[in-house]
């Protein structure tokens, strides 16, 4: 081997990020604070995924990177028959509480959105608000997500897109804590392109329809303080930073949340842009 070809082959392997490492990272940031007071918030979104893939009594429908539950609940409400999944096993507890609080039929395992431990073509939809797209290695979930959906079913998504609230809170994480070098960046799962990147081939129909969640807190301060002590990638965030450093980021994070703040008085309601993605299977 020539001294260009180690020398091109050295800027490779700097260039690629140890997805193994990175997903080890993440399991450990979602698996800090408590998600579920957070994702609880949420719920209306998994409602709506649900309407937007037109659901059906008695069909097989798989939640990926679930979370504590949301579109499972809303499937299993439709008397779907439901498979729960995520690698946070204290997430799924909290799921299955509210599952059992609503006397609802759910069936939970935990599972990598990377390595499904399903057949092919096992399942009629295949869902996953604000989960999936956190995975280390994009493409390879979804072509997980591609590979349990059968035939003639449907993948339906709500992903954050880059430049509504969540995807801009990320975005000012990173400027204080930098995301490791080659890392593509989950908010690229709330781009059209991406998606057609990724499922275009595999798909007879894409649907992608930009909404809204809108967070409402008592204040920004209030908003702050519940993601530091309970969302996993701003608690880690805070967490790794210097007091010094901690500020900065929190001075710029109250400061977006003034930007996007519509309440008008001292409360936070703040809409965040997702992308809706419905997705048929070729």
């Amino acid at each position: 081997m020539s001294a260009f070809t180690t020398a091109q082959a050295q800027i490779q392997d700097h260039a690629q990020p140890d997805l193994t490492a990175l997903k080890a990272r993440q399991q450990a940031t979602w698996s800090s604070g408590d998600y579920a007071v957070v994702g609880t918030t949420l719920q209306i979104v998994g409602e709506q995924l649900c309407e937007s893939l037109d659901v059906r009594a008695g069909q097989k429908v798989l939640d990926v990177a679930a979370g504590n539950g949301n579109a499972s609940l809303a499937a299993a409400r439709r008397w779907c028959e439901v498979v729960a999944t995520d690698y946070v096993p204290a997430l799924l507890g909290r799921a299955r509480e509210r599952a059992a609080a609503e006397r609802l039929k759910i069936e939970f395992q935990e599972a990598d959105a990377e390595a499904l431990p399903f057949a092919p073509a096992s399942f009629d939809a295949v869902i996953s608000t604000f989960g999936v797209m956190f995975t280390a290695d994009q493409d390879k979930a979804a072509a997980e997500l591609i590979r349990v959906c059968r035939p003639g079913g449907k993948i339906g998504l709500a992903n954050w897109t880059p430049d509504g609230f969540v995807g801009q809170v990320f975005k000012t994480i990173g400027k204080h804590l930098p995301p490791p070098a080659g890392v593509k960046s989950p908010a690229l799962w709330g781009t059209r392109a991406r998606i057609d990147e990724m499922f275009g081939s595999h798909a007879t129909a894409i649907q992608a329809e930009p909404r809204h969640f809108v967070f409402r807190y008592r204040s920004p301060e209030h908003w702050l303080q519940v993601f530091k002590t309970y969302y996993g990638p701003v608690l880690k965030a805070f967490s790794t930073l210097e007091p010094a450093a901690q500020g900065a980021l929190e001075s710029d994070l109250i400061a977006q949340i003034d930007r996007f703040n519509r309440s008008g008085d001292a409360g936070v309601v703040v809409p965040s842009e997702y992308l809706e993605i419905v997705i048929t299977r070729r």
